[in-house]
């Protein structure tokens, strides 16, 4: 069932519509599509920004703000920043957004309205296969009710507008017309344990191997380099265990009472102990694999498990772009005449 002209739901959409629904969004979407075990959730739609955009331009630019400034010009880029998150924050949601979003906060909650949901940035530019945009925008976790989804949504738009966020698109000459944010509003996880994983190792390129990476308490923790994960390689093929690395996990991320997460102590007996089970590990290693042989190319993913069912659930899946980036780059410049290179290598050696 189709949810108007700003909301889109997880099983509407795909990697085909990033254009309207970001990188995370149509991952989601894909991944929600393909049978993977991802949390219910709706994108807020870019032609919800592009809607509020709209009404701010009338009163002063906005991209074209963007558009003027020098990606050299730090000092004019925090000022232009700093106004313009104002603006997007201050501003009141167009009535046509607000009836939708509200009706799909309702929807998506019916029987819990207090139901804690991550709100996330989804911008049009990120997680793309040629560039990586993700982190950039901002993300609120454990966010409650209504009135707040509809805030972090707001803040969410205004991060477009980060000084981070700006000066990447400056540097890297997005134009600024093209760049727009959605947003995936999506429901929590209180997850036991959280982390990462990469179909490819970001060590030293190796694809026949799975590097899991994880923490206790939310993902949050990880992600933000807050705590130093258990690390663990296992095999793509015969899922053998050729590394393990348990490290001392001083805090992890949990709900905060008042909404958001906090950081708190680990108990003496978890700090040093591993956060999975092996036979945890051999289900996050197949369902890389599957994520992995659904997009077709390496992957990292974001995934938790529930700290009540212990089920694994997928957060987010981007293509990997380090060592793809190195593939991709051409190892030495090819010569116009093919005779350079054979005179290149003998042209120091003298003639007998």
């Amino acid at each position: 069932m189709g949810a108007g002209t700003h909301i889109a739901w997880f099983d509407e959409i795909g990697l085909g519509d990033r254009e309207h629904v970001g990188g995370k969004g149509g991952s989601l979407g894909e991944l929600k599509r393909a049978g993977f075990p991802v949390p219910p959730g709706y994108v807020v739609r870019t032609a919800a920004f592009e809607r509020s955009l709209e009404s701010l331009e009338r009163e002063a630019p906005v991209r074209a703000a963007v558009a003027a400034l020098a990606a050299d010009d730090l000092e004019a880029i925090t000022a232009c920043s700093r106004a313009l998150r104002i603006r997007m924050e201050e501003a009141e949601l167009p009535g046509e957004v607000l009836e939708e979003l509200t009706a799909a906060h309702e929807r998506l909650v019916p029987a819990a309205p207090e139901q804690p949901v991550a709100v996330r940035s989804s911008a049009t530019t990120e997680d793309a296969a040629d560039a990586s945009f993700a982190g950039l925008q901002d993300t609120y976790l454990w966010i409650r009710g209504t009135a707040q989804v509809l805030e972090r949504v707001r803040s969410c738009w205004a991060s477009l507008y980060s000084v981070p966020s700006i000066s990447y698109r400056l540097k890297h000459g997005f134009p600024e017309e093209r760049v727009a944010m959605a947003v995936v509003v999506q429901i929590m996880v209180d997850a036991g344990t959280a982390g990462v994983m990469f179909t490819r190792s970001p060590t030293t390129g190796d694809r026949s191997v799975v590097t899991i990476e994880g923490a206790w308490g939310l993902g949050s923790a990880v992600v933000g380099g807050e705590v130093t994960p258990d690390r663990w390689v296992l095999g793509k093929i015969t899922g053998e265990i050729s590394v393990r690395e348990i490290s001392d996990k001083l805090i992890q991320h949990v709900p905060a009472a008042n909404g958001g997460v906090e950081a708190v102590a680990v108990s003496e007996e978890h700090r040093r102990a591993p956060c999975l089970s092996d036979t945890q590990l051999q289900e996050l290693g197949t369902l890389a694999r599957q994520v992995e042989r659904h997009y077709g190319r390496a992957q990292d993913i974001e995934w938790a498990i529930d700290r009540h069912s212990g089920a694994i659930l997928v957060l987010q899946s981007r293509p990997e772009t380090v060592w793809s980036a190195r593939d991709a780059a051409p190892i030495a410049k090819p010569q116009q005449d093919p005779l350079m290179h054979v005179m290149s290598i003998f042209g120091t050696r003298r003639c007998p």
